[in-house]
């Protein structure tokens, strides 16, 4: 009956049970205790797991092994961390056994204590007579995916091969998320082509990964190749493939993939909603965004973030403040960091300096919530727009935390825009203090000398590019056409349909010259411009 409650939807009446049993002065044995503090892990009540931890050792099961992982299990779960790590101490190692490492270490990883775990993992080859499984690995590797550790993800893979392990889809998985977080996706898609077995977690384990490095066409590509290979997608893939979509305002894809979820019955979660809101927003289609989000009977926060950030993106500053209003007067959902960041990006879009102070403010006062270096980034890009650079300066200057090149460069970017060269060259020398090997910095400020014809400046610029190796690297547009997302370089004549390409551009190019337009070149590199 304990172990029928503890995984059943009901695991409080394990704990009935148990304090029904006691008052009948029925003792709990070895397997007793196991299901309990299972109930007690899925319900949080530390209180309680630490009563039966109590009753343990009265009755004498301090060294039972069974029980003493179960206390290392229910600790981790209800965040006692300190207190699983005292339980797995004091169990002797002629005690331990693998379960007792596996625990503890899946409770390191449960917490996000990733180093810790992977200590304990060099304690366990150094000094246990108990060798690694398959669930070991499975934990040393999404430890080391989660603080970048390529090199004992390796050495972890080479161990799993050594040994002969079967890449089932949890160490497979594991695996891909590791190498793509590590920047190593070729790796990764080795790996998911040698697995036997694929289900809906390895394709979408696979297209997360393409996701992590931006790489959108690729996602959206393996989801295609899921379908021809007859795998049903889960809502995890459809919030997956959606964001790529969104990221390449690819809105025929992005609707598609729409019908697709309506087709095949998947379910319509929250999650998967937010998804679509997203995504239609930043493929232009914001009233259909905004349709979705209408019709949505719960909300999260979110929810109330994504639709403020696509009204903003979309060029509806007001409809985005008023939803933000709407949203405060909400006592269920509370705004959070995010949130803020779509408001903000609503007022610098918008021009709204005095609004964005006010909320800038509110968020810090109000809300108690610390900014981010992204806000402290929407407030220098707003104060840019409206052509104060005075001001933009000595907010950074001010900020509690240290300006990354981000900052600095949207403040040369406003230089540019108003011909500022003294302040452009103090943001030019900051940024290229933190990133001297990347262009942009040179090329705004290339740019900003330009716009005032100081063109020995810009010539010194280039120069110094050339010297240092310094290469621009082309713009890049994606365009999309039934269905299909093509991609364009400047100057790039690989597209297979390049030549009826430039037969329609120069004809359109020769028009708008007789109407009198003239580009504006000064911001570009020799050759640049086709």
């Amino acid at each position: 009956m304990f172990r029928a409650y503890a995984s059943s939807s009901t695991p409080w009446e394990s704990i009935i049970l148990y304090n029904f049993m006691r008052q009948n002065d029925v003792f709990p044995d070895n397997y007793t205790f196991p299901f309990i503090l299972k109930a007690c892990s899925r319900l949080q009540f530390l209180n309680k797991g630490e009563e039966i931890h109590g009753s343990s050792l009265k009755l004498g099961f301090e060294f039972d092994v069974f029980v003493q992982n179960s206390l290392i299990s229910m600790y981790s779960a209800c965040g006692g961390i300190e207190t699983a790590r005292k339980v797995f101490d004091l169990v002797p190692l002629w005690v331990r056994d693998l379960v007792s490492w596996n625990s503890m270490i899946s409770g390191y990883l449960q917490r996000d204590f990733c180093r810790e775990a992977l200590e304990l993992f060099g304690e366990m080859n150094g000094g246990s007579s108990e060798r690694p499984n398959a669930l070991t690995t499975v934990s040393v590797i999404t430890a080391c995916a989660r603080i970048g550790d390529l090199d004992l993800g390796k050495r972890v893979h080479g161990f799993v091969t050594v040994n002969g392990f079967v890449l089932d889809v949890f160490l497979g998985s594991s695996l891909i998320d590791m190498y793509a977080k590590c920047g190593l996706i070729e790796n990764a898609e080795k790996v998911f082509d040698r697995l036997p077995n694929r289900n809906v977690v390895c394709w979408t384990s696979m297209m997360a990964g393409y996701m992590q490095l931006d790489l959108f066409k690729d996602a959206i590509r393996l989801f295609r190749e899921m379908q021809i290979e007859n795998v049903m997608a889960d809502e995890v893939t459809i919030a997956c493939v959606a964001s790529a979509c969104g990221h390449l305002g690819a809105l025929d894809q992005g609707k598609w993939v729409h019908a697709y979820c309506e087709r095949n019955g998947i379910e319509m979660n929250l999650t998967v909603k937010n998804s679509l809101i997203d995504m239609y927003a930043k493929c232009g289609d914001i009233n259909k965004a905004l349709e979705i989000f209408l019709k949505l009977i719960q909300l999260d926060v979110f929810s109330w973030s994504v639709i403020i950030s696509g009204l903003a993106m979309n060029g509806k500053s007001g409809e985005a403040l008023d939803l933000f209003s709407e949203m405060s007067l909400s006592s269920e959902v509370k705004p959070n960091d995010v949130t803020f960041l779509g408001v903000l990006s609503a007022c610098s879009h918008g021009g709204l300096v005095e609004k964005g102070v006010y909320y800038f403010n509110l968020m810090t006062k109000t809300y108690n919530l610390t900014p981010r270096i992204e806000h402290y980034g929407c407030m220098v890009d707003l104060l840019g727009r409206a052509n104060l650079l005075a001001e933009a300066e000595n907010f950074i200057r001010a900020m509690p935390i240290e300006p990354d090149a981000v900052i600095w460069r949207s403040l040369l970017f406003s230089c540019r825009s108003n011909g500022n060269t003294e302040l452009a060259e103090f943001a030019a020398k900051r940024i290229l203090e933190l990133e001297p090997r990347k262009c942009e910095a040179h090329i705004l400020l290339s740019n900003t000398y330009a716009a005032v014809s100081r063109w020995s400046d810009v010539k010194r610029v280039r120069e110094g590019m050339d010297v240092h190796g310094i290469q621009k690297q082309p713009g890049c547009s994606f365009v999309e056409i039934n269905g299909l997302v093509h991609e364009f370089f400047v100057a790039d004549c690989t597209h297979p349909q390049t030549d009826i390409i430039y037969e329609t551009i120069i004809p359109m190019h020769q028009l708008l010259q007789l109407e009198g337009y003239v580009p504006d070149t000064s911001g570009f590199f020799n050759n640049e411009l086709v």
